[in-house]
């Protein structure tokens, strides 16, 4: 008899579910020149407003690394991520390049997070 390889003969299906869950919040802030530098412009995170009105009292809520990301508004036009920086701590903004800006024009940060689950079945028949 010839040498024969056996092979298991399985099917299987898996299906899996997913919810990304993001957490989206909102900052706040009309430029005042007391906070530009030069062509810098540094905003204490006690400086912004949240959603509801209230004054921040303590640091903004930071991007989680490689789960969420910025998004910074001047005049209702959203700005390259490259001018702009939040602090590790979230205690600042730092938008550079914003000699420009006018006193008085409404800046608003956008802090995405994302929690995501999932659940995964697995049937095997054979």
């Amino acid at each position: 008899m010839a040498i024969q390889l056996f092979k298991l003969a399985i099917d299987a299906a898996t299906t899996t579910d997913v919810e990304i869950n993001p957490e989206i919040i909102r900052y706040f802030y009309l430029l005042e020149e007391v906070d530009r530098t030069d062509d810098t412009l540094v905003i204490p995170a006690t400086k912004f407003i949240n959603d509801a009105g209230d004054i921040m009292l303590g640091n903004l809520t930071t991007a989680v690394a490689d789960n969420g990301y910025y998004m910074l508004f001047v005049n209702g036009v959203l700005q390259q991520s490259s001018l702009y920086t939040v602090s590790g701590d979230g205690s600042q903004v730092t938008v550079t390049d914003a000699e420009t800006i006018p006193v008085q024009a409404p800046i608003t940060l956008i802090v995405t997070n994302f929690a995501p689950i999932s659940d995964s079945d697995t049937t095997v028949t054979t």
